[in-house]
């Protein structure tokens, strides 16, 4: 009887030990999962900031490149001039009104030096704010796929292209309500910067299209175009006096037509951040 007991005893210990460590288990297991899945975004948003990093890198170096031929023709200029109007006072050939005259030139090229450096200061600010901006992006749109949502930066301008997968029904033009989601991330970093103006572009790939009122795949583009706009306005309160929306149809592709690949990838929503002409144009006039 007593053995029995004690048997009794010792099995209830092994099942009440197997119990809680399979618990405990099970525990580890979940965090190991956590902490997995934040290594993996981590590892998501560092490879975003070195894409950042390596663009900023290549704009600054072309712009560096442009400065530096500048330099080169106004210091030729520089030299040819000096040379020229020594040549000519050593030879007296010249009235002094004359040398005063191209003393002034030389003059100008001097202020036309001192523009090239203002520029540069400009265009390198405005390379540093478009940067900020695409950080701000890729940070609030955060764990959308890599192949549904595109944010770069081409020649000095903003693009964020969205998949309409994303956004649309095949054939429609009506916003789906996932596509909040996107939308809303997206406004939310616009409407932080209200100086910024842009344009929503609706691009479709090569397939004919006719429905309804729809007369092809220019409509369905304008009216893509107009649908998103018309959430950003009403939705998130952007300013609409700052928005265009434009049709591109089929005649902008990013890929080729013969691929059911690359038809998708040119099925998409563009949102360009438009250059601010105005401050452009101020660089060009003269100073008082």
């Amino acid at each position: 009887m007593k053995c029995k007991q004690v048997l009794f005893t010792g099995l209830s210990s092994l099942l009440l030990f197997s119990c809680v460590s399979s618990k405990k288990f099970k525990g580890e297991v979940a965090k190991y999962d956590e902490l997995n899945g934040n290594y993996i975004k981590v590892q998501g948003d560092l490879k975003s900031c070195e894409d950042a990093k390596a663009e900023y890198a290549r704009n600054k170096t072309a712009l560096e490149n442009e400065i530096a031929n500048l330099k080169k023709q106004n210091d030729f200029l520089k030299e040819n001039n000096t040379t020229a109007l020594k040549q000519l006072q050593d030879l007296s050939v010249i009235s002094s009104t004359q040398a005063e005259s191209i003393k002034k030139s030389l003059d100008n090229i001097g202020a036309k030096d001192a523009y090239i450096q203002d520029l540069q200061a400009s265009m390198a600010r405005k390379d540093s704010l478009n940067m900020a901006l695409v950080m701000n992006l890729k940070g609030a749109i955060g764990n959308l796929a890599d192949e549904d949502i595109n944010i770069k930066v081409d020649k000095g301008v903003v693009y964020i292209d969205i998949s309409d997968k994303l956004l649309f029904n095949s054939g429609s033009y009506v916003i789906t309500p996932k596509a909040n989601e996107v939308l809303g991330k997206v406004a939310k970093v616009l409407k932080a910067q209200p100086d910024i103006e842009f344009m929503v572009e609706g691009h479709t790939d090569n397939v004919k299209f006719a429905k309804g009122l729809l007369l092809d795949n220019w409509d369905l583009s304008v009216h893509r175009a107009t649908a998103v706009v018309r959430v950003l306005q009403n939705q998130y309160g952007l300013n609409p006096a700052h928005i265009a929306a434009a049709g591109r149809g089929e005649y902008l592709p990013v890929a080729p037509n013969d691929t059911p690949a690359g038809r998708a990838a040119n099925r998409r929503t563009r949102i360009v951040i438009l250059p601010q002409l105005d401050q452009f144009f101020k660089l060009l006039e003269p100073k008082k």
